[in-house]
């Protein structure tokens, strides 16, 4: 299956800059950006900037403690209540997301066919209060070629991506510009840092893996190999204790939480289930994983 090149959304993103912005940055620097615009994976992008929306005072109805649960809707066509697409281009396909009833539960089902987009939500939440991010998922089958470890090859039937905030200022110099230069090209802030839960191939469960282009996002491989497809999974991780080891220091305030079904860069079919994700308070082990 052919897919647009990715130097295409780059250039795109080039364009989304006002004249003033573009006019700052030098012509040596948005060659650099195009090139890891253009090289760089669409869930490493999609993760950093799921999180970029300015968030403000909690909504007055929320659920342990902000997050719109997908159970509380009808099944049906429309998108979850709180929820929004995130897409990183309109070159790139679209993974489809709707909310189905299925084993008597409303969740969303995802599709994924040469594809990569997501669901967001924003939040505004101490993960110190709430450090347990409980979620379901399901998969039908794994993506035979997919390796998170190989930027050619990573895509995973399901992720949930959590953006944190932080003081930037304490960054490396080379993260700061980088962050900097994304934000003068496409008038968005990324998240400080990034966490990314996946069901991986081969890599172990409980596996670190970082990203290749920044050190902000890293990957946790929540679910591994075939044992657990075709089952529900009810997954509880500490946000905090994965932060502190992934990053090596506290996390700071949660600013969005998304799902993930991508199969763009392998070019194959993926079709995948997620039930309700919330926070509680608690100090159970980091790491629970169970099946229906």
């Amino acid at each position: 299956m052919e897919h647009p090149p990715r130097r295409h959304a780059a250039a795109k993103l080039l364009e989304c800059g006002t004249p003033s912005m573009r006019r700052v940055i030098t012509v040596p620097c948005r060659r650099s950006i195009v090139r890891w615009l253009a090289t760089t994976s669409v869930p490493g992008l999609i993760a950093m900037v799921a999180g970029c929306a300015t968030v403000g005072e909690p909504p007055a109805q929320v659920a342990l403690p902000h997050i719109k649960l997908f159970s509380r809707n009808p099944p049906g066509a429309g998108l979850p209540d709180g929820w929004r697409p995130w897409t990183l281009s309109r070159f790139k396909k679209a993974t489809e997301y709707q909310l189905v009833n299925t084993q008597g539960r409303v969740a969303v089902r995802a599709r994924a066919d040469g594809s990569a987009s997501g669901l967001v939500h924003t939040l505004h939440l101490d993960p110190h209060r709430y450090p347990l991010l409980h979620w379901q998922w399901k998969v039908d089958n794994l993506i035979a070629s997919a390796d998170n470890t190989t930027k050619q090859r990573e895509d995973s039937p399901v992720r949930v991506v959590v953006s944190f905030d932080g003081d930037r200022d304490t960054l490396p110099l080379n993260e700061r510009m980088f962050f900097d230069n994304v934000r003068l090209l496409t008038r968005e802030q990324l998240p400080y840092a990034t966490l990314m839960y996946i069901w991986e191939n081969r890599a172990p469960r409980d596996s670190v893996l970082p990203n290749l282009h920044t050190s902000r996002i890293k990957m946790i491989v929540a679910e591994s190999g075939h044992g657990k497809v075709g089952a529900w999974q009810h997954i509880t991780r500490n946000v905090v204790a994965d932060f502190q080891r992934a990053f090596g220091e506290a996390p700071g305030r949660i600013t969005a939480i998304a799902v993930m079904t991508d199969t763009d860069n392998t070019g194959e079919q993926a079709q995948a289930w997620y039930g309700d994700i919330l926070f509680r308070r608690g100090a159970p082990p980091s790491v629970r994983s169970q099946a229906d």
